[in-house]
C-alpha cells in the first residue's frame, strides 16, 4: 500500500496498480495464469488495456508482481548485517528470521500454497520464474561482492550468489512438497530449516578463504 503521506498522484497511480494486481492474481488462482487474457483483467478491474501494461508490461510481472520486494530483504539482510557477519552467514540468519519471526508481508508455505501450484501449472510462469533467478543471482553477486570489499566481477561473488540460490530453491521447493503432502505448516518450517543448515553449511565449506564466509 502506498504511504499516507505519498503525493496524491502517486498514492493513486499505486493503489491502481495494487487492485489490477489483486484482481488479475483472483483470475490466475481460479482459471490458471494461461487461461486468462489482458482484456479479462482490464475488464475486471474497471480499467482500459493500456492502464494494465502501463503498470504491467507483461501479463508476468502481475503474477510475480512482489518480485523485487523479495530480492530486497536478501539484499538488506546482506548490508544490514551484524558486526563480524559474513554475507552467507547473513543470509542464512534471513531464513531462520522468515521461519521464526513470520512477517505477514511475506507468508511461507501455507499461504504460497497456491501461488505456487499455480506457477508451476504454466510454462509461461515457469520460464519467468528462471528468467528472475537468473537476475537475483546477479544481483545477490553484485551485493555480495559490495559488502565483502571486492570487484563487481568477482568470480567468487557469482559462485556464491548461484550456490545460495540453489540451495534456497531446493529447501523451499521440498518444503512446499512436504505441506502439500501433509498439510501440516510445522513440517513443512522444519523441512526448509533443515535443508537451508545444510545446504548452506556446504556453501561454507565450498566458500572457504574468500570474503564472503571469513
Amino acid at each position: 500500500m502506498p504511504e499516507p503521506t505519498a503525493p496524491r498522484r502517486t498514492r493513486k497511480r499505486l493503489l491502481t496498480r495494487q487492485a489490477i494486481s489483486d484482481v488479475a492474481t483472483r483470475l490466475f488462482f481460479q482459471r490458471g495464469f494461461d487461461q486468462v487474457t489482458i482484456d479479462e483483467i482490464a475488464e475486471a478491474a474497471d480499467v482500459g488495456r493500456m492502464t494494465v501494461f502501463n503498470h504491467f508490461p507483461r501479463k508476468e510481472d502481475m503474477f510475480f508482481d512482489r518480485e523485487q520486494e523479495i530480492r530486497d530483504v536478501a539484499f538488506t539482510a546482506i548490508r544490514t548485517r551484524e558486526a563480524g557477519m559474513s554475507p552467507i552467514r547473513a543470509l542464512k540468519a534471513l531464513a531462520h528470521r522468515l521461519i521464526e519471526e513470520p512477517d505477514p508481508s511475506f507468508p511461507v508455505f501455507c499461504d504460497t500454497y497456491l501461488f505456487v501450484e499455480t506457477a508451476l501449472a504454466s510454462e509461461a510462469l515457469k520460464a519467468r520464474a528462471r528468467q528472475m533467478r537468473d537476475d537475483f543471482v546477479r544481483g545477490l553477486a553484485g551485493v555480495m561482492a559490495e559488502a565483502a570489499g571486492c570487484p563487481p566481477d568477482d568470480p567468487h561473488a557469482f559462485l556464491a550468489a548461484g550456490l545460495i540460490a540453489s540451495v534456497w530453491s531446493v529447501a523451499f521447493t521440498q518444503a512446499h512438497e512436504a505441506y502439500g503432502r501433509t498439510g501440516d505448516q510445522a513440517e513443512a518450517n522444519r523441512m526448509f530449516l533443515m535443508l537451508m543448515e545444510r545446504g548452506m553449511a556446504g556453501v561454507e565449506v565450498a566458500m572457504e578463504t574468500t570474503a564472503y564466509i571469513l
